[in-house]
C-alpha cells in the first residue's frame, strides 16, 4: 500500500557513446581544416571520455574541492594544496593525450586541430583542471628558448603531481600569475620588484592576487626591474629548498572548482628571468593568444556538451503527449542552440589551423585578430547559452546531480580570465589600428561569401563605418560583428546550406534576441540531426 509511484519518463543517463560520431559539425572540421588523419584516435579516446567511471570523476573532482594546508602540525610553513585524488585522475588522462604539449612534442601538419578537437572534448567530461594543461602549453614555446631543461620535461606525455624539485622529476607543469589586487588586467601597475642577484637569477619581493594551480612545478610571473615589467620563471623549489612563494589562501569561486585559485605573498622568491628586462608585456603576449585559444576551445565545449545534454533530454522525455524534441517551441530552442555551437566550433578550429600555419604572414594576422574577436564572442555567449539549455532539462538541469548546472557554473570563467570582455574589445582595436593587414586577412576569409549572402555584406560595411569613426565606444559592436561575420562565412563555406543560411539570418538578420527565436522558414531538423547524429 505504500507503493507511492513508478519511475518512468525519465532520461537515461548519456554515457558509452562516440562523442565524436555524434557530433557532426567536429567531423566535418576536421576534414575541412587539415586533421581527418586525426578521427580515428579521437574516436578512440571520446569513448573512453563517455565512460561511467570518467564521468564521475568530474563531479567528484567538483564536490571534493582542494583544501589549503599552510603549516605542518609543528609549525613548519607547508604550503601544500591537497587535491582529490578524482583531480589527479584527469590530469593524467589529459597530460598522456598530449593536451598540455602535442603540437611541440610530435609537430605535423594539422596537429593544433587535433589537439584543438581532442581538448574540445576532453573539457567536456570537467573544465577546472584544463587551466595547468592550457597553461604549459601556452608557456612551452617561452621556455623552449630560455630555459631549455625545463621546456624538455614539459613535453613528457606524463603527470607527476609529486611536490618535489624540478630537478628530480621527468615531467613538469606550470602555473601562472600576473595579476595583483591593485591593477587587475592593468598588469603595468604591478608592483612587486624584482633584484638581479649577478649570478643570473632574481629576487622577487610582492604579491600576486590570482596565481591558478599553485601546486605546479614552476610559475609564471611579472615583476618590476629597474628596466620595467618583466617576465620570470619562479620554480616552486630553489636548490632543493622550498622557495618562498606563501599562500594566503584559496578563492572560493562560482566555478571552476576543481582548480585551485591562490593569493601568494613572495618574501624572496628566486627566479629566472625570461626574455629581456621591461619586455614582459612582449614576452606574455607570446603567451597570451594560446591561452586565449583555448578559452575559445573550453567555451566552445561547454556549448556542446550542453546543447548534447539537452538534445539527449528532449529526445527522451516526453510531455503533453509527445517527445520534447517533437514540440515546435523545444524544437526550435534545440536547433538555436546548436547553431550556437556550430559557429563557436568553425571559428575555434579555423583558429587552430592559422596556428598551424603560424609561418603564413595571413594566418599570423588572422590569428592575432581572431583570437581576441574569438574570446570576447564564444566566452561571452556562453553563459546565457548554458542557461538556456539547462532550462530544457526543467528542474533537473539545476540540480548538481545533473551536469548541467555546473556547466552554467563553469560558464562565466572563460570570459573573465584572460582579459574580460572590455580588454578583449580594446585588442580588437589595437591591432586593426597596429597592423592594417588584420582586417584584409579578415576580409580575405568572408571572400566569396558577401555575394552570396547579403546580410553578411551589410554586416561588413558596418564594421567598415565604424572603424571610420575610431570611437572606443564601438568597440564591442565592432567585435561581435567581426565574430559574427567571420562565423557566418565558415559556416557558408564549410557547412550545409540550412546551417548556414540559419546561422547568418538569425545572427545578422531577422532572429530574435534569445534563443529559440530563429527567423521564419528556418526547419530545425536537419540542426537537430548534427546535434546528435545518427547516420
Amino acid at each position: 500500500m505504500f507503493d507511492t509511484h513508478q519511475v518512468f519518463n525519465q532520461t537515461p543517463p548519456l554515457v558509452d557513446v562516440d562523442g565524436l560520431a555524434l557530433d557532426k559539425a567536429l567531423q566535418e572540421g576536421l576534414a575541412r581544416e587539415g586533421a581527418a588523419w586525426a578521427r580515428d584516435d579521437l574516436s578512440r579516446y571520446s569513448r573512453q571520455l563517455t565512460r561511467p567511471e570518467v564521468i564521475a570523476l568530474g563531479f567528484t573532482a567538483n564536490g571534493q574541492p582542494p583544501v589549503f594546508q599552510s603549516h605542518s602540525p609543528q609549525g613548519a610553513r607547508l604550503d601544500l594544496v591537497d587535491y582529490h585524488p578524482s583531480y589527479h585522475q584527469l590530469m593524467t588522462m589529459a597530460f598522456e593525450e598530449g593536451l598540455h604539449a602535442s603540437p611541440w612534442s610530435d609537430p605535423r601538419p594539422g596537429v593544433h586541430v587535433a589537439r584543438a578537437a581532442k581538448y574540445y572534448l576532453h573539457c567536456q567530461v570537467e573544465a577546472g583542471h584544463g587551466c595547468p594543461v592550457t597553461m604549459t602549453f601556452a608557456a612551452a614555446p617561452v621556455l623552449k628558448r630560455r630555459l631549455p631543461d625545463w621546456y624538455q620535461k614539459l613535453m613528457a606525455h606524463h603527470y607527476d603531481p609529486s611536490n618535489r624539485p624540478a630537478e628530480q622529476k621527468a615531467a613538469l607543469t606550470l602555473g601562472m600569475g600576473m595579476t595583483e589586487k591593485q591593477g587587475g588586467s592593468d598588469v603595468r601597475a604591478n608592483s612587486t620588484r624584482a633584484l638581479a642577484l649577478g649570478d643570473g637569477s632574481y629576487e622577487l619581493v610582492g604579491h600576486k592576487w590570482f596565481l591558478s594551480a599553485p601546486m605546479s612545478d614552476g610559475f609564471l610571473m611579472l615583476a618590476q626591474t629597474d628596466a620595467g615589467l618583466s617576465c620570470f620563471l619562479v620554480p616552486r623549489w630553489w636548490q632543493g629548498e622550498k622557495n618562498p612563494v606563501e599562500i594566503q589562501r584559496l578563492k572560493n569561486k562560482l566555478g571552476n572548482r576543481s582548480n585551485a585559485s591562490s593569493e601568494v605573498e613572495l618574501k624572496g622568491a628566486r627566479a629566472w628571468l625570461l626574455g629581456e628586462e621591461g619586455k614582459g608585456v612582449q614576452t606574455i603576449i607570446e603567451m597570451v593568444a594560446l591561452t586565449r585559444f583555448d578559452c575559445m576551445l573550453g567555451s566552445s565545449g561547454g556549448q556542446r556538451q550542453a546543447v548534447l545534454q539537452a538534445v539527449h533530454h528532449a529526445q527522451h522525455r516526453q510531455a503533453f503527449g509527445k517527445r520534447l524534441i517533437d514540440q515546435p517551441l523545444m524544437a526550435a530552442v534545440l536547433a538555436d542552440l546548436q547553431l550556437e555551437v556550430e559557429g563557436s566550433l568553425a571559428m575555434s578550429l579555423r583558429m587552430a589551423r592559422a596556428l598551424d600555419n603560424g609561418t603564413d604572414p595571413h594566418e599570423q594576422a588572422l590569428l592575432r585578430l581572431g583570437t581576441a574577436v574569438g574570446k570576447f564572442w564564444i566566452c561571452k555567449r556562453t553563459p546565457q547559452h548554458a542557461m538556456e539549455a539547462m532550462e530544457c532539462l526543467g528542474g533537473n538541469g539545476v540540480m548538481e546531480d545533473f551536469i548541467s548546472a555546473r556547466l552554467y557554473r563553469e560558464a562565466p570563467i572563460n570570459a573573465i580570465w584572460e582579459g574580460s570582455g572590455n580588454i578583449q574589445a580594446l585588442d580588437v582595436l589595437r591591432a586593426l589600428q597596429k597592423d592594417p593587414a588584420a582586417l584584409g586577412a579578415w576580409q580575405r576569409e568572408l571572400e566569396g561569401t558577401l555575394s552570396q549572402y547579403p546580410l553578411l555584406a551589410l554586416a561588413w560595411r558596418q564594421i567598415q563605418h565604424l572603424l571610420a569613426t575610431a570611437s572606443l565606444k564601438q568597440a564591442r559592436r565592432i567585435t561581435e560583428l567581426l565574430a559574427l561575420t567571420l562565423q557566418g562565412a565558415l559556416l557558408a563555406k564549410g557547412a550545409p546550406n540550412d546551417v548556414a543560411d540559419a546561422f547568418i539570418r538569425s545572427r545578422l538578420g531577422e532572429g530574435g534576441h534569445s534563443f529559440g527565436t530563429l527567423p521564419p522558414g528556418t526547419a530545425p531538423e536537419t540542426l537537430l540531426a548534427r546535434a546528435y547524429w545518427q547516420p
